[in-house]
């Protein structure tokens, strides 16, 4: 039966005042906190604002004899420093956490060729991608590492390879900041915990041309929340350590929420600025953890002038007090240090979590510029906007905590054998069953509403938020006992995509299911 969202709450500890956790939960059981239990890590933390901000590398790319761009990235293990004079464990992309950035270019196919080197099979999914369905990163299009077999299906089959594939990206979509990340069945919150994850960044002439801050002023801001062992291990609360079955233990059916917040990385870094403009692309790469971020220390009480969302440019600037970020949402803002002191300390704070999160990261203003050429023009982008009488067909999606028998498992450990089951219309991925079977070149209106906080990402298609700023998304923050309605245009390729939540515990407890584009 569908569970209530108060028996939801209840379920996952949230909202009752015996759960010895019950403080950590003060955030969750706001409109506008994050469902999830925190794990505290068990390793004294480093001070605050005293690490730098690392930049990750951009991918090399060569050009082949018929003009595509190929990128090789190869995910393997590695001991990298995290916590300041520790050494901790990784799965990463090039052995980095997070991984390369790749940039690509609108209208210009990319070919990505990943070579696992992992024990475990692994995916890619480029998030935000227009892209085929052989190349999307459907969960069980495996790729195995050398002598590993093809695990057990929790839903329908994919197709695998061994040790390589390559994923095809024809990047017909404008400028924009994507991500790439770990997609594999029942997998995904533990694989990305880890490491798996990257940025990837979409350019075009039009975006280039308007004169908006680049360069070193194009900073890439990767923000995810993690939890460290004694030993400055990276802790994660898998039923099965062994990873035989998937599964966390039940306090964290909600989410895992991480006590350290990292930066591309780096625990509440810090980075030097030009007392000038600079353009941030704002990643959630957090397991389930939501930000509200706020700047102490600008001068005006609108610091962050927003310019882009999920799938590119605004239409016009707006800007704002603050900037809320759900799972696998991204965001693009232009912050001007212009006019302060060299020396001022400019704060990223998040406002949900203050005792716990609290400051993300500091900027230093540590050097005047003559002049700043840089600009936001009033005028962005030209987007198209879908008209509600468009649309042919209009359906509902509910995302919801199915329940079952509640002393069938201590946790989670499986589509078919569980106590509670995430769930998409009562439907679960390893069911199988399309959610919808929309048509290729309609519109459709979609209404999508929860129980908790649920992050809804839907693969290939761009949507339109009914009421919101007109910007292009693909991912769209579900608060409790929210709804959510979109316009969006089945557009691109026929065949079989996912939805799902991007709280990734969720996700992997069953919250995905299946749409064919027909």
């Amino acid at each position: 039966m569908t569970v209530t969202r108060r028996q939801a709450l209840g379920v996952l500890g949230l909202g009752t005042a015996t759960v010895a956790s019950g403080a950590l939960w003060r955030a969750a059981s706001q409109p506008l906190g994050s469902t999830g239990t925190l794990l505290p890590s068990a390793v004294p933390l480093p001070r605050r604002f005293q690490v730098p901000l690392p930049i990750p590398p951009t991918a090399t790319a060569t050009r082949s004899p018929r003009g595509t761009d190929r990128v090789t990235i190869t995910a393997r293990e590695a001991d990298v420093e995290i916590l300041p004079g520790r050494r901790t464990a990784v799965w990463g992309y090039d052995g980095a956490f997070p991984g390369p950035t790749v940039r690509g270019r609108s209208g210009h196919p990319l070919e990505l060729r990943l070579r696992n080197e992992l024990p475990v099979p692994t995916v890619l999914h480029l998030h935000g991608g227009h892209t085929p369905p052989e190349s999307d990163g459907y969960p069980t299009d495996f790729v195995l590492p050398l002598g590993v077999a093809e695990p057990p299906a929790m839903g329908p089959r994919g197709q695998s390879t061994t040790l390589v594939r390559t994923y095809r990206y024809p990047l017909e979509q404008p400028a924009a900041t994507l991500w790439y990340h770990d997609h594999t069945m029942d997998f995904t919150g533990p694989n990305v915990y880890r490491g798996l994850a990257g940025l990837f960044v979409v350019d075009d002439e039009r975006d280039e041309a308007l004169g908006l801050p680049s360069g070193d002023r194009d900073l890439p801001l990767v923000i995810a929340d993690r939890s460290f062992g004694p030993d400055a291990e990276l802790l994660y609360p898998a039923l099965f350590a062994d990873r035989s079955r998937p599964g966390v233990e039940r306090r964290y059916m909600g989410g895992v929420l991480g006590d350290v917040v990292l930066v591309n990385g780096a625990p509440w870094p810090v980075h030097d600025v030009a007392a000038a403009r600079y353009r941030l692309r704002l990643l959630n790469a957090s397991s389930a953890r939501r930000y509200e971020l706020v700047l102490d220390g600008a001068r005006s009480e609108q610091p962050f002038t927003q310019i882009g969302t999920d799938q590119g440019l605004l239409d016009r600037p707006r800007p704002r007090s603050s900037v809320t970020l759900a799972q696998g949402e991204r965001v693009e803002v232009v912050v001007d240090f212009g006019g302060l002191p060299v020396g001022t300390r400019v704060t990223l704070r998040d406002r949900l979590d203050p005792d716990v999160v609290g400051g993300i990261m500091q900027f230093v203003v540590a050097r005047a510029v003559p002049s700043d050429d840089t600009r936001v023009p009033e005028r962005l982008a030209d987007l198209e906007q879908i008209e509600p009488g468009e649309a042919v067909s209009t359906r509902s999606f509910h995302f919801s905590l199915l329940a079952g028998d509640p002393h069938a498992s201590a946790g989670y450990s499986g589509h078919n054998d569980l106590a509670h089951q995430w769930t998409v219309n009562g439907v679960t991925f390893g069911s199988g069953v399309d959610v919808a079977r929309p048509t290729l070149g309609t519109v459709e209106r979609w209404r999508f509403t929860s129980d908790v906080h649920h992050p809804i990402h839907v693969h290939l298609l761009r949507m339109q938020v009914v009421g919101g700023d007109g910007g292009w998304k693909d991912t769209v923050d579900l608060r409790p006992g929210g709804a959510v309605e979109v316009l969006t245009r089945i557009e691109g390729y026929r065949g079989r995509y996912v939805m799902h939540c991007h709280n990734l515990e969720h996700e992997d407890m069953a919250m995905m299911a299946n749409f064919t584009i027909v």
